[in-house]
């Protein structure tokens, strides 16, 4: 894995934005969150982009760079063994850490409401990998516990007041 690793990351992004006739610096670095989790965070540099390129490669509430993350970490990640295998986070304009910062404002509110209350709350529209880390974030409040509920694209992270009846298996979580 290693260095080798990142530069192909960061060959792959660039050849796929040349494809879509963009052409964007990629640079590559690996940052260990809060939590302990590591990830490879490749980022697009904007700087010879237009503001319809930039909106194009978000998409809305930012599926585009979704997309193009889980496209990364399935295409890069193919025959590597599990121990092998790197996690990738694509960054285009700090989208990435400014809605990691919005999730835990939306945590906290979200905690601080079911440990007044002591009942649940619902937190809808996120997409899968925003509700791992929901699930991680409220980790650190006691008292709580969370599981998803629903199907796609109408899937809902529920955050309880422990004690409550035990929650159905979820499929992504």
């Amino acid at each position: 894995m290693g260095e080798q690793q990142d530069q192909i990351g960061i060959k792959w992004l660039s050849q796929l934005l040349e494809h879509q006739g963009l052409e964007a610096k990629v640079t590559g670095e690996h940052i260990d969150d809060e939590l302990g989790d590591s990830s490879f965070w490749l980022t697009i540099d904007d700087a010879s982009l237009t503001q319809a390129q930039i909106d194009g490669l978000l998409g809305e509430r930012g599926r585009v760079l979704d997309a193009i993350q889980y496209l990364a970490n399935t295409v890069l990640n193919i025959g590597q063994s599990t121990e092998a295998q790197q996690s990738y986070t694509i960054e285009l304009q700090d989208y990435r850490q400014k809605r990691r910062d919005e999730l835990k404002a939306i945590a906290e509110t979200a905690a601080e409401q079911v440990l007044a209350s002591g009942g649940e709350h619902e937190v809808t529209d996120l997409s899968s990998a925003e509700r791992r880390q929901m699930h991680t974030f409220l980790k650190a409040y006691g008292g709580l516990e969370t599981f998803s509920r629903g199907r796609e694209p109408d899937r809902r992270l529920v955050v309880r007041a422990l004690g409550d009846v035990e929650p159905f298996a979820g499929e992504d979580e």
